[in-house]
Parts: structure tokens; C-alpha cells; sequence
């Protein structure tokens, strides 16, 4: 339906008609476009989780959703977010779902001093770490791969912001190593879980083959 405007007022809602255009122009050219999704089924106990890669022109995005049992019965189902600058250097994230009988509400932001906060709560020690890792989901591990862009043969320690949602949600250090093995191979170790394994990465970085832990649905 047509908005008519009585004529003598042009002046006055034209610019607000404008800008109004220009904001919705604005948001059409920022919004995001997916390059890449996967499915993954876990492997140490029931669960899914599904995965999509997305960007604009200033920004990367990973988007999923986790639903999953864990050892001592509890099912949860768990919504993320992490965005990105072009250069892969974490720039905020949230997780929303529930646990058992607890709500999940978490937002982290990294600022361009690399200064960390939980839930609007600095947290210290952090500054060294670019990347975001999420414990309950493979699909972090594609930031620290596609940011340390390593070629074959080298390696590259990454130390990560790490969300443990088993200790109540807390952020702290997670130390990594990667080192690349072949187009599709990265050996990987997190010396705080005493794991160490070859991942297999799909063509976009997401990890298809996590032993004992994630594999990627066919």
C-alpha cells in the first residue's frame, strides 16, 4: 500500500524517508551469507551438534546448536554465536540453552585491546589469547586453523579463551598446539585434557574427524 505525504511537508520527512533507506540498505549489505555447514554426531556420548560458517563484507560467523547427554545423565541442549573481524581475531560470543535443570546465559566480548569479559565481568590473564574455544563443540577449532593459516610442516602453539560450562561457565586458558600435516591433517595436543591426536579437516577447516570425540555425519 502506498504512504501518501501531503506535499507542503516534503522537507520535512524526506530526509527521515532517506535515511531510513540507507540504514535498510546498510543492513542488507552486512547480512550474512553461509559459506560452509557440517553435522556432527559425538563419539564419548550421545549427542549432535550442527554447524554453519557464515560471512559478510567485515565479518566472520560461526553458528550452531548442540543437543547432547553427558555421563552423569544430565541432556542439554545449547544455542552459539562467535563473530569474527576478517582477520579471524575473536570479537564477542554467546551460548544460550540449558543443562539438566540450569539455564545457560553466557556473553563473551574481546575488545581490540584484547581485554576479555564474561557476562560484562573482566577477566584477567587473558589478554595473550585472539581465539574463542567453546568445550562443548568441535566447531571453535576452525578460528584457530583458518587464523594461524599454517602451511605443511609447520606448527603453531594457540592458546584459547576456553568456556568450561562443567565448572559453572568460567573462561580461562586452554593452551593448544597445532601442526599441519597434510592439506587435510593437523596434529593437534591440548596438554590440559593429556589429549593428543591427528584431526581430519574438511576443505573449509571444519575439524570431519576428531578421534574419540566428534566425528562428522556422511
Amino acid at each position: 500500500m502506498a504512504i501518501l505525504f501531503p506535499e507542503p511537508d516534503f522537507h520535512l520527512w524526506a530526509p527521515r524517508v532517506m535515511a531510513c533507506v540507507v540504514e535498510h540498505a546498510g543492513a542488507i549489505i552486512r547480512a550474512m551469507q553461509t559459506v560452509a555447514s557440517i553435522l556432527w554426531r559425538r563419539l564419548d556420548v550421545p549427542g549432535h551438534d550442527a554447524c554453519r560458517l557464515e560471512r559478510n563484507a567485515s565479518a566472520w560467523q560461526l553458528d550452531g546448536a548442540a543437543v547432547f547427554r553427558l555421563e552423569d545423565g544430565r541432556n542439554g541442549q545449547l544455542h552459539y554465536r562467535v563473530r569474527c573481524d576478517l582477520h579471524w581475531h575473536t570479537q564477542w560470543g554467546t551460548v544460550r540453552g540449558w543443562l539438566g535443570d540450569s539455564a545457560v546465559d553466557l556473553s563473551i566480548a574481546r575488545d581490540a585491546r584484547g581485554h576479555w569479559k564474561l557476562n560484562d565481568e573482566a577477566v584477567p590473564d587473558l589478554s595473550h589469547c585472539v581465539d574463542l574455544d567453546l568445550g562443548f563443540t568441535p566447531a571453535t577449532n576452525l578460528l584457530q586453523l583458518r587464523r594461524l593459516n599454517l602451511a605443511k610442516g609447520e606448527g603453531a602453539d594457540a592458546p584459547a579463551a576456553w568456556v568450561d560450562l562443567d565448572g559453572g561457565g568460567v573462561l580461562s586458558e586452554l593452551m593448544q598446539r597445532y601442526e599441519r600435516r597434510s592439506d587435510t591433517e593437523y596434529a593437534y595436543e591440548a596438554k590440559r585434557f593429556d589429549y593428543a591426536a591427528t584431526l581430519g579437516v574438511t576443505q573449509d577447516s571444519f575439524v570431519r574427524d576428531y578421534p574419540r570425540l566428534w566425528v562428522a555425519e556422511k
